[in-house]
């Protein structure tokens, strides 16, 4: 080989080697740096210190959380093609950056309410929960930063794939091993007509990556048009199905009552803003020459979605087991509802419109977070977890009554839950401006519909708490006793409050208060996340 060839193979060589900003991938690859190191410490660690797995599991997340703060600019892209560096494959955006702080934040959360989990005579493995709840985060953090498909695909299924194993951690528990099943083979089935509409998309572009997607379907040969617009049908599915949008809905009340309680309330959650930021990347950046495609399917699931949870809710019995946790699993269905409405309004009246999700799904994040934690305090007493439970937890523990009550009201946008209404009415906003009034109408009899299953639950808080003779009664007739009445106990029957669930309930408490005093910001926080 001459010099001069020799020279030239070593250019070449260079040019395929690319810098990393390791600063814009931090977040995500410290998530699962702690999610391996916790793998390994477990086959060391004692079990007498296997809390401290839990402590290095919290402060990996807080961590992750930190290293937002130094690239809170945004505007941060790697993993780039080498002949063109305006196409990249990760990039930490703003709206990257919200997704990441409502994941990391909510994988947060749900690490401090599965403390009390991991204790006890029927506690989770704490090795395994660990590592897959931050491989789970790890992978939900990645999703809103890829920009192809393929990247897409693979985060999505890193951040679905431990969730599978925590909803059935609960061993020899026949629900959780139920749900588990079910969410696998309901997941598989939508992956797979994802990948399909992937595959389709790649044939008709010879790309995955986002950007070259939408240009190169603006000018697709007439031979393919059905070919493409059925991939960018079928790509939605699999997106829709972790979003929890009807018809795909199916899996999530069972899944939440099987699952342990704080596993549940990560999926309500970190799943759904997974499927949300996927949902998003594909129609808003990716297919928007299809927008006569998606456009219309979007709207009617966003009609369908809100309406089947309502309804399904309204329908839960105080006295039924599991209906808390029921209502709210229901109550997140009906909130990805109304959480599609702007993704629905974007095909008509541009980008603009999809700040009022990112708001939206803020504001539940802090709040259903915090109903979950107020179930998680309750059901340390009341395993059953009832509607009915609830009565009477305003004479035992005011805060927390005052807390939950809080919660329930933001998520039915009353005030004093000013951020709730103020989020709905953003959404309601963004379906008018875009000429769809009759999502519009659909959406306004829907939020009406809710008012009553939330204002219900929240009267059941300042009841007077059952005596143990009611609760008999419930059971069947008893012959009266003699004697005077037994006492009241309300619905923690006096056993002190776990600190971890407690500074749960306050953060979120505290966040949605803040949220309340000033909703503007977090409308125009999550405009500064538009692409």
């Amino acid at each position: 080989m001459t010099v001069a060839a020799a020279q030239g193979a070593a250019a070449g060589a260079a040019s395929l080697v690319q810098s990393v900003d390791w600063l814009a991938i931090a977040p995500p690859a410290l998530t699962a740096v702690v999610a391996l190191t916790v793998l390994v410490a477990d086959l060391f660690v004692p079990e007498r210190r296997k809390p401290l797995l839990g402590v290095l599991s919290v402060a990996g997340l807080a961590a992750a959380l930190l290293l937002l703060i130094p690239i809170r600019a945004g505007d941060r892209s790697t993993f780039c093609l080498t002949a063109d560096a305006d196409v990249c494959s990760y990039t930490a955006d703003h709206f990257t950056l919200v997704i990441q702080l409502l994941v990391l934040g909510g994988a947060l959360v749900t690490a401090l309410l599965s403390v009390t989990e991991l204790s006890g005579p029927k506690r989770l493995p704490a090795g395994e929960f660990w590592f897959l709840l931050l491989s789970s985060a790890a992978g939900a953090a990645l999703l809103p930063a890829a920009r192809d498909l393929a990247t897409l695909v693979v985060a999505l299924e890193v951040a679905t794939l431990p969730a599978f194993a925590l909803v059935g951690l609960k061993r020899g528990d026949r629900l959780s091993s139920e749900a588990a099943l079910k969410f696998f083979l309901s997941s598989v089935a939508a992956t797979a007509v994802m990948l399909l509409g992937v595959s389709f998309v790649y044939a008709t572009t010879g790309t995955l990556h986002l950007t070259e997607i939408a240009t190169r379907l603006d000018d697709v040969p007439g031979a393919l048009e059905t070919l493409a617009s059925a991939g960018v049908a079928l790509t939605l599915v699999g997106f829709a199905f972790k979003a929890a949008a009807a018809p795909f809905h199916f899996w999530v009340p069972d899944t939440y009552v099987g699952a342990p309680l704080p596993v549940a309330a990560y999926l309500s959650v970190v799943s759904k803003a997974v499927g949300f930021s996927g949902l998003i990347l594909v129609t808003v950046i990716a297919f928007p020459s299809h927008s006569d495609v998606w456009g219309p399917v979007v709207a009617v699931l966003a009609a369908l979605t809100m309406t089947v949870g309502n309804v399904a809710a309204l329908r839960q019995s105080a006295t039924r087991a599991w209906s808390a946790v029921r209502l709210l699993a229901w109550s997140s269905v009906a909130q990805a509802g109304y959480l599609l409405v702007p993704i629905a309004a974007a095909a008509y009246a541009g980008t603009d419109q999809i700040g009022s999700t990112v708001a939206y799904a803020l504001m539940y994040a802090v709040v259903n977070l915090g109903a979950f934690a107020v179930a998680a305090l309750v059901a340390r007493t009341k395993p059953l977890n009832r509607l009915a439970d609830y009565r009477g937890l305003a004479s035992e523990r005011p805060l927390v009554a005052l807390a939950m009550g809080f919660f329930l009201l933001c998520l039915a946008g009353l005030p004093p839950g000013v951020v709730g209404l103020f989020a709905k009415v953003t959404v309601f906003s963004s379906a008018v401006d875009a000429g769809l009034g009759w999502l519009a109408v659909v959406m306004s009899v829907n939020v009406v519909i809710a008012l009553y299953y939330y204002l219900q639950w929240t009267a059941v808080l300042f009841r007077a708490p059952e005596t143990a003779r009611e609760e008999a009664s419930e059971a069947g007739p008893t012959p009266p006793a003699a004697g005077p009445a037994p006492r009241p106990a309300g619905p923690l029957a006096g056993r002190p409050a776990p600190a971890p669930i407690l500074v749960a309930i306050g953060l979120t408490t505290a966040m949605g208060i803040a949220l309340s005093g000033a909703p503007q910001l977090v409308l125009r926080f999550a405009a500064e996340s538009l692409f």
